[in-house]
Parts: structure tokens; C-alpha cells; sequence
């Protein structure tokens, strides 16, 4: 393994140990701001304690999220400083508004959420609350912003003389498609995760025989937060994936193991792929499979009958444009020849700029421009490193379908009984599948993200930068020793919210 295999395993720890945390703290805060709602209407004491109860939970998650949040934020300047200069201000730019808006108005607000209970009014107080909640959700957006920039780079210029990526264009950034899709889909999952967490703990207190009243309570506002939400997931989630067969039609191959493309082609429910099939051979993709015919078609672009590209037409060049029409695009082995031809004009224009040849400049710079749609192709030998590992890909989509069609089932079901007078909450099995669920929810929370970041590589900004031209120059030793060392402390800070969530749990027994 290289140091770019290190680099890359060490921020998939430390995102995928974050995100534990991200969608608990998004939900959590809602259903919290829900119930100190209900309180400040009814001034119950029996809804002030629910309030506290949860809203204790919801600050120990908080503090966990932001400790492994801010690392994340400094490797890029630690592991990958090449990517940090070459995105620019672009990068940059949603991470400091992230920083100077959200990031003050959740500390500013959270220590009245929780240490203003008697300094400020209960009106004061409530708003603090939803502050806080809407600051965890802002904060959210600016980082998601940044990252659907990574997969769909628009709204930049790529300017020869500083050899970075300039911002021409705020709002395409801040709006495109792909990031306002990618945040709600990601804040509606908070949803869910926050409401079967809920109801996960409410079924143990009914188990355990505390607290009875507050957790069936409980359990109909998360019930309530989570059908909303996975609604809205599934709505935003239909949108995602139009939007990466746009302009992510390889990531969509990888998450189908469509190797082939065709009209009405069919949507993979459950599936073991061939590990001997890779697009150099006429292995059969699949050992066995259940397919829904035409499914996949339809997901991509709303049409039974409609044409989705498979691994081999994108590399011979066949792919769909963003108005979702069969179109004759660049295959990736010239994709290649034009990446270098743009690496070759860029020094040639490094060269005439330290001349002073104005005219070579310009020359240089077109042929630049020219080509620099497909700048990160320069940087691969064959057309077959630009395939995604199609396995992982492949298995995270499906688990995260199939865990998310149990969590609907599990939501109506626990939405439903909740309101009735014999209810499945006092049976004992049920309060088993509830808190297992909850192992579930996170499960399919962080398989969705292993398929969006996965599904996208080689590339750390899509079509222009692969992750091994983005690393910082450190020795391989350095980043092994960091992940073994974040790998500890993550594990730490997870078991210690853990303690500290069960003991906190338990006090309700007292």
C-alpha cells in the first residue's frame, strides 16, 4: 500500500466515524425542538423532563461531532494540500462561511440550550434550541456544498497562471443540483436515523419498565419526525440518482453492476456478483440475481424505455446527456490523450510565463482550455483505472435499499401501533426489533455514503483530479502511524458516547 492507499483509508475513518454522529445530532435536534415546543405550550413538567432527557443525548452526540469534525476539516491541509491548492478559494469558500456562520451560531446558542434553563425566558430558551438546530443543519449545507462540488465541478475557472481552480460563479456552486439533492437527502436521513434512535431507547425503557408514559410519548414524535422524513429521503433520494446518472453515469453503472448497456434495463433488488468479471472479459456480471425489469431505466431518467449506459459503452464513448438523451461522447482512451495534452500545454505555459512570451502564453492557454475537461484523465495510464471499485460499490448501494425498505416498513408499523390501546411496544419481541433497528438506521446511513464517495473514484473532484495527484509529499510511514493513532482515538470517543449515552439512559431507572 502507498502512501494515497493510507491517505485515503485515513479520511475514510474519519469521515465515516463523523457521520456516526452528523444525522443523530440533525434529527435529535429536531424532535427535541418538537417536544420543548409541546412544553412551552402546555408548560407540562412532564414534557420538560422528556425535553431534558433527550436533549441531554442530543449534546453528548453534539460534542462528539464537532471533536471528529475538525479533524476531518484539518486533513486537508495535512494529507491532501496538492487538492487544497488546486481547488482554491472554491473549496474553501463554503468551509470558512461553514466556520463563521453555522459553526458561531451553534455555540452561541447550545449554551443556552443548555445551561439557560432558569437565566433566560422559556420563549428565549425554546428559540435557542431550534437556533441550535437550524446552525447543525446550516453547517451541514456549507460542508455538503463543498463536497457536491467535488463530484459536479461547476462554477470555476481554471486560471494556467496560479495552476488552481478560481470560483467565477457563487451560486452554481452553492445551488447546482447535485448539492441542494445531496444536503436534503442527507438531512431527511438525520431524520430517520434521530427517530429510530428514539424509539430504540423508548423500547428499552418500556423494557426495563421506566419512564413508560414518556417513552410511548416519545416514540409518536419520532414516529411522526421519521415517516416525514423518509418520505422526503426517498423523494430526494429518487432526485439523486437522476442527477448521477447525468453526471455520474459510471458511478450508476458501478452501483448496478451494468457492465452493458441497454434500453429498459432492469433494477438489480438483490444480487451476489461474479468476482472474475471486470469490463476486459465476457464474464456474466452476476452469480445470481432478482431484478425489477425496466427499473433501472425508470431511476435514472423517469423512463421505462429510456437507455442507460453500462462500464463499456462509457469507456467506448456512449453515454446520456443532462437532458438524459443517448449522445456519442469522448471514450476514455482519448479522454486520456487530451488530459496530457493538457498537462503538456500547462507547462508549456509555466515556461513561456517565466519567458515572458506573451504569445506562447496564449497559445498555451487555449489548448489548455481546450482540453481541460478532461485535465485528470492526464494523470492515468489506462482507461481502466478510471472504474470504481465496482464491488463496494455495488453492495453499499444495495444495503443501503435494503436496510432503507426495512426502516419504512419499521415506521409505519411502530407509528401505528403507538396509537393503539394494545400495542406491539409492550411486547417483548418488538422492543428487541426496535433497538435492533437502530443498528440498522446507522448501517444504512453509512453504506449511503460509501456508494456516493466510492462510487466517484478514482476521482477526488470528478473528470479533473484523481486522489493520487491530490496527496501532500509525506512519508507513507507518517500517515500509516496518524491512522492507527485516529483509529484509536475514534474508537475511544465512540465507546466513551456510548458509556456515557447507557449511563444516562439509565439514570431514568433511578
Amino acid at each position: 500500500m502507498t502512501v494515497v492507499d493510507w491517505s485515503r483509508g485515513l479520511f475514510a475513518l474519519t469521515a465515516m466515524y463523523h457521520w456516526l454522529f452528523v444525522p443523530l445530532t440533525l434529527g435529535l435536534g429536531v424532535i427535541v425542538g418538537i417536544m420543548e415546543t409541546i412544553y412551552y405550550r402546555t408548560r407540562s413538567e412532564k414534557w420538560l423532563a422528556t425535553t431534558r432527557f433527550w436533549m441531554t443525548l442530543f449534546g453528548i452526540n453534539f460534542a462528539m461531532g464537532v471533536a471528529t469534525g475538525i479533524i476531518l476539516e484539518f486533513e486537508f491541509g495535512t494529507n491532501w494540500s496538492n487538492y487544497s491548492w488546486f481547488v482554491g478559494d472554491i473549496f474553501g469558500a463554503p468551509l470558512a462561511i461553514e466556520g463563521l456562520l453555522a459553526f458561531f451560531m451553534e455555540a452561541t446558542f447550545i449554551a443556552i440550550m443548555f445551561f439557560g434553563w432558569k437565566k433566560v425566558s422559556p420563549g428565549f430558551h425554546l428559540a435557542s434550541t431550534w437556533l441550535t438546530t437550524i446552525g447543525a443543519t446550516i453547517s451541514a449545507l456549507w460542508i455538503l456544498v463543498a463536497n457536491a462540488w467535488m463530484q459536479y465541478p461547476v462554477g470555476m475557472e481554471f486560471d494556467p497562471a496560479q495552476m488552481r481552480n478560481v470560483m467565477d460563479d457563487f451560486w452554481a456552486v452553492a445551488f447546482s443540483p447535485v448539492a441542494v439533492h445531496k444536503f436534503f437527502h442527507a438531512v431527511f436521513d438525520g431524520w430517520v436515523l434521530a427517530s429510530v434512535f428514539v424509539m430504540g431507547v423508548s423500547a428499552y425503557l418500556i423494557m426495563r419498565n421506566k419512564r413508560r408514559a414518556m417513552a410511548l410519548e416519545s416514540v409518536k414524535i419520532a414516529g411522526w419526525v421519521g415517516i416525514v422524513g423518509m418520505v422526503l429521503t426517498l423523494w430526494t433520494g429518487d432526485s439523486s440518482a437522476v442527477d448521477v446518472a447525468r453526471v455520474q453515469p459510471m458511478k450508476l453503472a458501478a452501483m448496478e453492476g451494468l457492465y452493458d448497456g441497454e434500453k429498459g434495463a432492469e433494477l438489480v433488488g438483490f444480487g451476489i456478483l461474479n468476482p472474475a468479471k471486470t469490463h476486459e472479459n465476457d464474464e456474466d456480471p452476476f452469480l445470481m440475481k432478482i431484478a425489477i425489469p425496466r427499473g433501472l431505466s425508470f431511476l435514472a431518467n423517469h423512463d421505462f424505455d429510456s437507455f442507460v449506459p453500462g462500464i463499456n459503452d462509457l469507456i467506448n464513448g456512449v453515454s446520456i446527456n443532462e437532458a438524459g438523451d443517448t449522445i456519442n461522447t469522448v471514450s476514455y482512451a482519448e479522454r486520456i490523450v487530451m488530459g496530457k495534452k493538457a498537462h503538456e500545454a500547462l507547462r508549456r505555459f509555466d515556461k513561456a510565463l517565466t519567458a515572458g512570451d506573451t504569445a506562447a502564453m496564449d497559445l498555451a492557454r487555449a489548448e489548455i482550455k481546450e482540453n481541460y475537461p478532461y485535465f485528470g484523465y492526464g494523470y492515468l495510464s489506462s482507461p481502466s483505472e478510471a472504474v470504481p471499485p465496482v464491488a463496494i460499490t455495488f453492495y453499499s448501494f444495495h444495503i443501503m435499499v435494503l436496510a432503507g425498505g426495512y426502516l419504512t416498513l419499521f415506521l409505519i408499523i411502530a407509528l401505528w401501533s403507538g396509537y393503539k390501546k394494545i400495542n406491539l411496544w409492550d411486547r417483548r419481541w418488538w422492543q428487541w426489533v426496535a433497538m435492533l433497528s437502530v443498528a440498522v438506521v446507522w448501517i444504512c446511513s453509512e453504506a449511503g455514503w460509501v456508494t456516493a464517495e466510492v462510487g466517484r473514484q478514482p476521482w477526488i473532484i470528478q473528470d479533473l483530479m484523481p486522489a493520487r495527484a491530490a496527496i501532500s509529499a509525506i512519508p507513507a510511514g507518517s500517515v500509516i502511524l496518524t491512522f492507527w493513532l485516529f483509529a484509536a482515538v475514534f474508537t475511544a470517543f465512540l465507546a466513551a458516547e456510548a458509556v456515557i449515552m447507557v449511563k444516562q439512559i439509565k439514570k431514568e431507572e433511578d
